[in-house]
Formats: C-alpha cells, structure tokens, sequence
C-alpha cells in the first residue's frame, strides 16, 4: 500500500509546482472565503449606523415629503449586516426595531398599560430577526449574493408578521410609507409588499456597489447600475400605466357622521342634520358600533320615512353571549337586505366573533364591498373583496378618542394606502377621525377631522370605468416569496460538517500526494 510521504508545507515535491489559488477552506468564523469582502463594522460605525436608521425611518413617518428616506434607512439595514457575530446581529436589529416603533406606537402604553413594552419588543423582534438572516447570508453564500436574496427575506418577513402569525400587525410596512396620491401607479403595480421588496433591493444594490468600492467596481457597479435601470423602467411602466385619466362609470352621493358611542336620539339628530345640509345624499355611512345590537325599529322607520340607503355598524348576537361586529345595509323601505360581519376581530379586545365569510353587497349602483374597520389592514381580506367585484369600498371604523390624534393619522394612512393599491375609491367613517373620501389613487375628495364629534363630510363616491380593481403582482408572488425565506433560513443556519482531507493531511500535502497518483 502506497502512503504519502509528509511533505514540509514550506517546501514543495520537486517537479509540483504548488496551486496558487487561495484555499476555499471557510475560515474560523465560518462561510466562505472571498476577496471582495469587509472587514466587519467597528462597534462605534454599527451604533451610528443603527442611529442613522432610526432616525431616518422616524424622519419619513413623519413628513410624506420625505418618503426617499426609506432607501436610506433600508439601506442602512443592509449594511448593519457586517456586524461581527450572529449575536451581535439580532440584538442590534431588535434595537433598532425598538427605536423605530416604540415612539411611533406610544399610544399601546394608554391602551394596553405595561403590556405595551412586550408588544414593541414582539415587533421590534422582526428586525432583529431580518439582520441576523441577512448576516448569516453574508457569511454563508457570500456578499454578491445577500443583496439578491435581502428583498426575498424582508418580503417574506413583512407579509408573514403583517398577514400570518396569530399576532399580525401590518402598519409601518416599508411600502406602506409611499406617499400617495404621488406614487399610486407604483402601489397599483407592485403592491405594498412588492414596492418594499423592490426599495430593498435598490437599497441593498446601492450601498453593495459603495462597499466595493475600487476593489471591484466594475463588477459591482455593471450589477447595481442593472438593477436600478429595471427599477426606473418597472417604476416608470407604473407611472405611465397608473397615469391615464379614467370616467366615471358608477357614482353615488354619499354622506357620513362621527359618533362616538352615541344613544339612538344622537343618531337621529345627526342624521337629520346631515339631510338638511346635504339632501342630495343617496347613501349615509355611519361608523363601526355605532349600535350597540342590530338596527332598532325607530331607525329603520327614519329610514323609510326619509327615502335613505343607511350603512351603520353595530352587533350581531350569536349563541351566548357572542356577537358579530357588523355593519347593516338598510334600505329606504326600512329593511335591512345585507349584513358583513368583521373579518379580522381585534386582538386583546372583546371585538366580536371572526365573520364567516366575505361577500360584495350589489348596491343600486354597482357592486360594493364593505370591510369593517381593521379589516382594512389586511390585504387577504380586501383581495376577497376584489376578487368579487367590488368597484368602491365602504369602510365603517372605529379609533377611540384616548387613543390619541397620533393613532388615528396612522390608521388614516391605511385608508389612502388600499385605495391606491387596488385602484379602488373608498368612504371611511370613524367614530372620532379621522374620515375619508378618496378616489382610485388615493387622493382625498373630503375629510373630517380627529376628534370631531358630530362632524359631517360628504361627496361624490365614483368608481372608474375601464380597468375595474385587481390584485397588485406581490399578491402572486407570496409563496414563492414565503418558500424562498424558509430557504434562505434553512440554508444559512444547517450546521456545516468539518471539511477532511485524504489520511488527515493538509490541503497541500493532499494535493501533492493526489498529483503523484498515490491517493
């Protein structure tokens, strides 16, 4: 039996020339070896990085105006993930998610007490969670290919914590914070979870390119500059499709009234008022729980006696002491012809049993989906409703007073958000604030304010009368966005075996044995 002869590694076998090419062994820290990348962050760089990203995020919550931050702070993650170590990585993310949603969501602290500092943490976890995959990614499969599966990992995250888990909280999506009616064409095209996907991949291109720098930067910059040539192109495609001037093919005048836990001679007033000023109204919404049961016999008989179409929200009971939470249809002969219960019941509140399914009312002007309050939060359900025709939203809510003005702007913002998402006008009533009449892309036609008891708006609620509502593309990419995160995930934490050589011996000598035929 031949064996190899050790070989001193200074001091190759005569005629072996020995292999100049950097051996691909994974360092100690794992993953594997390449040329082109970083040294990880300094401690001190990756802290004012994480304050630069908080900052800049609070910055375009703030001020629509300054929606182009949101590259800056996406990107900024991006390159949070050189961190030194995996630890390092989810706890500095957690941080940032700390820093990024506790003062925007203050007002859990007046709802929830103490409890609210677990629930900032439980979202604050997502980001962590996202920069320590992206670090592993790093490590694993190598800097030019983090930044083509980044988007792949946060699309998969945000539609996950925001449509899936028991606890699922879709506000402060990186999409969501487009401003609208200015970018509407893009949320029609690519949806709220594509448009955050596709800035993350801009992103991520962008600050890729800029830590290449000399080393390769023709590489680096032929790549990036590609991505954002098929990002202008995709964005400028939205733009120009989203941009054409469509006619109204269905209207109706509608009106509404904030109430906030009012008693039926409130209603009635308000009701009487609003006729007065503005008798032209054809369908009057009222918002969620403006009853506290189903419609009682003096407000179905106003009804008949003013000739009125009335949407009001208010309980339907169940066994025991369950309920829906929905709205009723009643028409100007005082019955009520339809009813949609709350899809998605408010988590920690007694909010009502889930609906046992979503139907579009075929209203005397078309087809119209009602969705009640936080329903509006979740593409699922608002993509039923779409899928069945609907060609306007009613949108019956309620934002409770205490819970501050704050609040009640972020949940405005969803309003015009789904409206330019789906190309789909929509009528908001709340019962303090803040109100909405929008058109197809989002704009507002008429708004009543926070807190805005008894206030009254009205307007002309039209629908287009060519290219009718549909789903954005993110909504046929969802599971192969979903499977691609599990992917990723599995990939980067499999634990690796220990690479071996033939009898034990190092790389060289392998290679100087094998080249000898005596492996």
């Amino acid at each position: 039996m031949n064996a190899a002869i050790p070989v001193p590694k200074s001091v190759p076998p005569a005629g072996i020339v020995p292999s100049l090419t950097p051996d691909p062994t994974p360092h100690a820290a794992g993953g594997v070896v390449d040329g082109d990348r970083s040294p990880p962050l300094p401690t001190g760089l990756a802290l004012g990085g994480a304050v630069v990203v908080v900052a800049t995020f609070q910055l375009g919550v703030l001020y629509p105006a300054l929606a182009a931050l949101g590259l800056v702070w996406l990107g900024g993650l991006f390159a949070l993930r050189r961190v030194a170590s995996p630890r390092w990585a989810f706890y500095l993310g957690t941080a940032i998610g700390l820093g990024m949603y506790a003062p925007q969501l203050a007002f859990f602290w007046t709802v929830f007490g103490p409890a609210a500092a677990v629930l900032w943490l439980i979202l604050a976890f997502w980001i962590g969670l996202f920069l320590l995959l992206l670090h592993r990614c790093e490590r694993r499969l190598g800097p030019w290919a983090t930044p083509w599966l980044a988007p792949v990992l946060w699309f998969g995250l945000e539609y996950f914590r925001s449509e899936l888990y028991p606890l699922r909280f879709s506000w402060f999506t990186a999409g969501s914070l487009l401003p609208v009616p200015e970018l509407a064409p893009v949320l029609r095209l690519f949806g709220v979870y594509g448009s955050g996907a596709l800035a993350m991949l801009l992103a991520a291109w962008c600050v890729r390119v800029w830590e290449s720098g000399a080393r390769r930067v023709f590489r680096g910059t032929y790549r990036g500059l590609a991505v954002l040539a098929v990002g202008l192109v995709l964005g400028g495609l939205a733009m120009a499709l989203g941009g054409y001037q469509r006619t109204a093919a269905g209207k109706v005048r509608v009106a509404g009234v904030q109430f906030e836990f009012p008693g039926l001679p409130e209603v009635l007033e308000g009701l009487n008022s609003l006729l007065a000023a503005h008798p032209e109204t054809e369908l009057i919404l009222l918002s969620e729980y403006t009853l506290d049961g189903p419609p009682p016999p003096r407000l179905l008989r106003w009804c008949l006696e003013h000739a009125r179409w009335l949407v009001v929200g208010g309980k339907a009971p169940q066994e025991g002491d369950r309920f829906l939470n929905t709205a009723f249809v009643i028409n100007p002969m005082g019955e009520v012809v339809f009813q949609q219960a709350k899809s998605v019941p408010i988590q920690f509140f007694n909010d009502g049993e889930p609906a046992p399914g979503t139907r579009v009312w075929d209203s005397p002007w078309g087809p119209l989906g009602i969705a009640v309050c936080y329903d509006a939060s979740y593409t699922r359900v608002i993509d039923r409703i779409v899928h069945q025709g609907a060609m306007a939203l009613l949108l019956p809510a309620m934002d409770v007073e205490p819970w501050g003005a704050h609040q009640h702007r972020l949940n405005a913002r969803v309003t015009r958000i789904r409206a330019a998402e789906y190309g789909l006008p929509v009528f908001r009533v709340a019962s303090s604030g803040i109100s909405q009449l929008t058109d197809s892309r989002g704009g507002l036609r008429a708004t009543a304010g926070f807190p805005g008891q008894g206030e009254v708006l009205a307007g002309e609620l039209s629908w287009p009368a060519m290219h009718p509502p549909t789903r954005p593309l993110d909504r046929y990419l969802v599971w192969p966005m979903l499977a691609g995160l599990l992917m990723a995930a599995a990939a980067t934490f499999r634990r690796r075996k220990p690479r071996s050589t033939p009898g034990g011996g190092d790389p060289i000598s392998c290679r100087c044995a094998c080249s000898s035929g005596s492996c």
